[in-house]
């Protein structure tokens, strides 16, 4: 396929979804962007973050920035909220599974109407494409991550998606098809690229052939060695054929980049040099994930129970730090100063769900056009902040974020 042919079947793709972002009156008033820069972080509810005395930057930029207070990630588990937040539906993948890479064989989960889940366990995500019908999220879940009672809490407990008809593109596809670009900055890539890469510490991968490391240890060294701070279930993009078969260049593999590096994160900051829309990933253990083979600071929190006293405090430091780093850089960058521009902040889900905890999470959103200190106690969830940053970009909404529970969060991005 030509990259002309691409581009245009893109364009006729997006004019399909629904209404265009233009043909909104209330999309036409939402403000343009020129720059989002979107951090992820992982697995705490709302009141486990807010007011913590080891979150002190993020806690601050909560006060001094915009503020969502009634804000809900839309399912479980992690890549099912990734997916959401970039391309408005869960694709049929409820699970956190493997990419099954470059596959020609098998059928997109939205085509074959048979979710990927963990409970019946299913192989490895077909690449999504085409178009089709993606899972219902019911209000409480009982069957695929926990087997309840209590069940685990999809949004507040009251809310549900029903299967509805889903495009299987993302935001990606929508920018490359509207003339402009994005990256996937993923701290602990390893320098050959996302291609095939399941997980890696930035050195090692899935892939490495410890047989080849000389000499041998005793016992040896083998992939459930590496501690995986990269993990490609918090890349979504890698997920769709799109990118993993990267006919256009300017949506293929080479948009997934590390923080290092000459193309990296820190590099484009310090240039200038940035995408549209920047998607920033950090890694396992400074997202505030935790890993249980990466030592005290990052392990994982050890009382499942939704409360701050339940948290690992170093993890929860250690993630605080990291959002300082990254938020600094960003506003010390020439691309800062151009333009309107926003900082996203956003947790995927709230790990810890169990009925009688919510979903609720936070979003912060810093721009550098607004007056800041706004709190917002509408309702929002990952599909509002999808449509709002197409709105932005003036782009279509795509999928769920077409969906007239997904209002626009016009508050938090005011002028």
């Amino acid at each position: 396929m030509t990259k002309k042919a691409l581009t245009l079947g893109l364009l006729a793709a997006a004019a399909v979804l629904t209404a265009s972002a233009d043909g909104d009156s209330d999309s036409q008033n939402f403000p343009r962007l020129d720059h989002v820069f979107l951090i992820m972080m992982e697995n705490h509810g709302y009141s486990q973050i807010l007011n913590n005395p080891n979150a002190p930057f993020i806690n601050q930029m909560a006060k001094s920035a915009n503020l969502a207070t009634n804000y809900f990630a839309v399912a479980h588990p992690s890549l099912t909220n990734y997916l959401e937040i970039v391309g408005g539906s869960n694709f049929g993948v409820q699970s956190d599974n493997y990419p099954d890479w470059h596959s020609t064989s098998c059928v997109p989960n939205l085509i074959s109407k048979t979710p990927n889940t963990d409970n019946p366990a299913s192989p490895n995500i077909c690449p999504i494409w085409g178009s089709g019908t993606d899972a219902t999220t019911p209000a409480l879940d009982f069957t695929n991550e926990t087997q309840g009672p209590p069940p685990e809490v999809n949004i507040d407990g009251i809310q549900s998606f029903p299967a509805a008809h889903t495009v299987g593109q993302t935001i990606a596809d929508q920018l490359v098809a509207f003339g402009r670009s994005w990256k996937s900055y993923q701290e602990s890539l390893p320098l050959g690229g996302a291609n095939l890469v399941n997980f890696s510490d930035g050195f090692f991968t899935n892939l490495t052939n410890f047989g080849a490391i000389q000499p041998q240890l005793n016992p040896p060294l083998t992939q459930s060695d590496i501690v995986a701070l990269y993990a490609a279930k918090h890349n979504p993009f890698v997920y769709f054929r799109s990118v993993q078969e990267g006919h256009d260049p300017r949506n293929s593999m080479n948009n997934v980049v590390g923080f290092d590096g000459a193309n990296g994160l820190y590099a484009d900051l310090g240039a200038g040099d940035v995408p549209n829309f920047s998607f920033i990933a950090p890694n396992q253990c400074n997202d505030q994930h935790g890993r249980g083979n990466a030592g005290p600071f990052c392990n994982f929190d050890p009382t499942d129970n939704g409360t701050q006293a339940g948290l690992n405090p170093a993890l929860i430091y250690q993630g605080d730090v990291s959002v300082q780093h990254i938020v600094t850089a960003i506003k010390s960058s020439p691309a800062w100063q151009r333009g309107s521009n926003a900082i996203i902040l956003v947790w995927d889900e709230n790990d810890y769900s169990l009925a009688p905890n919510n979903n609720q999470v936070i979003l912060i959103i810093d721009t550098n056009y607004g007056h800041g200190r706004v709190q917002s106690a509408r309702r929002y969830t990952h599909f509002s902040l999808l449509k709002s940053i197409e709105a932005g970009f003036g782009l279509p909404c795509l999928n769920h974020a077409c969906d007239a529970s997904a209002s626009l969060m016009s508050d938090l991005f005011s002028r």
